[in-house]
């Protein structure tokens, strides 16, 4: 398309004063032939707007707010023209306006992806995805839907009135404004995976944010209990009524014995038990995380609790215990058990890892098939070697190198 001419023109409408005695200031689009009127949002007197430079007089605070915005303005319309232009088809200046202003009827907005994402998502679970991948989409979305207002006073934005400065400015908003900073790092990923889609769907000119490095979240050591912590959780008594605690550490204990994560502990059922040729019993099971199979055998304080809580009628080997529960009776369990430190559920699949199994010599390859880790590397982290094996370890090299002679 040959483009012969193509004007911005602001104008105040002094028609529209309102109760302040403020005007609307407008603008109009004109390529070649076609024009389109736009209104800007902004409003001053009539006596500081300057009809021949489109700006307002003077350097009064209302007045440079109002001319910044204004220059951004323009840049944003003029960006919208140069994109057009790219393009190498026909257009006018309707196609101009609502390239700049997002149009809500002709083009797909980001908050209105980001919906058609989540949405997907949530037909899928339980088919290919996890429960718990959804609640990261849906408060991202939330929280996207209320930085767009809040930054752009508007409700929604087009892919064409993105800027690379977007998604920094909605990472300082989540943690500074909302206070968030453990899941920033998962808001910035589902934000970068959304301009993405758009850009493979055609939906935007190009795949935004594809450069920005996502903020590395401080590395957490993970915590087996130590042996201490351990027995002081196992021998705890805790009185009889208070059942659902009995239960919550119960289900710790099976963790620690099985390595199994919440998600599992409550769900594996009767058939997950199987027997082997020698007459151990086994669980196996796939992990609701990953989908791989974990296997582990049975030690007879496993097999304890589960005949604890043997009930023909419930599908389950283990009643439910919601996990918000779980993490409230952790922290009972903390002051109850005198432990050290803090208590989460999770503590108990690494301390399986490492205070169970590798200070009892059982080689890394095979945890990380017990507890259906996909790469060894995820196991290294979880069993970390503890100062006994490490000594147990050198007492063996030093054992079996007492002979060597050094020869120079």
């Amino acid at each position: 398309m040959e483009v012969e001419k193509f004007k911005v023109l602001l104008y105040l409408k002094k028609s529209g004063t309102d109760k302040s005695g403020k005007a609307p200031i407008m603008g109009r689009i004109t390529v070649n032939r076609t024009m389109a009127q736009f209104g800007c949002k902004l409003s001053c007197r009539p006596e500081l707007w300057n009809a021949r430079e489109s700006r307002l007089d003077g350097k009064s605070r209302e007045a440079v707010e109002t001319n910044a915005k204004l220059d951004k303005l323009l840049l944003a319309i003029n960006a919208a023209f140069d994109t057009l232009v790219e393009r190498r088809q026909d257009f006018d200046a309707t196609a101009v306006k609502e390239l700049f202003q997002g149009s809500m009827e002709t083009q797909m907005t980001l908050l209105r992806m980001a919906d058609r994402i989540c949405e997907d998502l949530k037909a899928r679970i339980g088919i290919d995805r996890a429960k718990g991948t959804y609640p990261g989409y849906y408060y991202m979305r939330k929280t996207l839907g209320e930085f767009i207002p809040w930054q752009f006073k508007t409700k929604d934005i087009a892919f064409g009135q993105l800027t690379e400065q977007f998604i920094h400015d909605y990472q300082n908003y989540v943690m500074d404004v909302k206070g968030l900073a453990v899941d920033t790092v998962r808001y910035l990923a589902i934000l970068k995976k959304v301009c993405r889609i758009a850009y493979k769907e055609g939906y935007a000119e190009r795949c935004f944010f594809a450069n920005f490095i996502l903020p590395k979240q401080m590395e957490r050591t993970p915590r087996a209990l130590s042996r201490e912590d351990f027995e002081k959780i196992r021998d705890v008594e805790i009185p009889a009524w208070r059942t659902t605690h009995i239960l919550a550490r119960d289900l710790f204990l099976f963790a620690c014995y099985t390595g199994t994560a919440y998600a599992d502990a409550v769900s594996v059922t009767r058939e997950n038990l199987q027997t082997d040729d020698e007459g151990s019993l086994w669980l196996k099971y796939r992990r609701k995380k990953n989908k791989l199979r974990a296997s582990v055998k049975l030690l007879p304080e496993a097999l304890a609790l589960i005949d604890k809580y043997r009930d023909d009628d419930r599908p389950t080997l283990f009643p439910m215990i919601r996990y918000s529960n779980m993490k409230r009776h952790m922290k009972a369990l903390t002051v109850l058990a005198g432990v050290s430190g803090s208590l989460c559920y999770h503590q108990a699949r690494h301390s399986f890892a490492s205070l169970i199994t590798l200070e009892a010599g059982v080689p890394i390859e095979t945890i990380s098939r017990m507890l259906g880790h996909s790469d060894i590397q995820t196991t290294q982290v979880y069993a970390r070697v503890t100062p006994k094996k490490l000594f147990e370890d050198m007492d063996k090299y030093i054992e079996a190198t007492k002979d060597l002679k050094l020869v120079l």
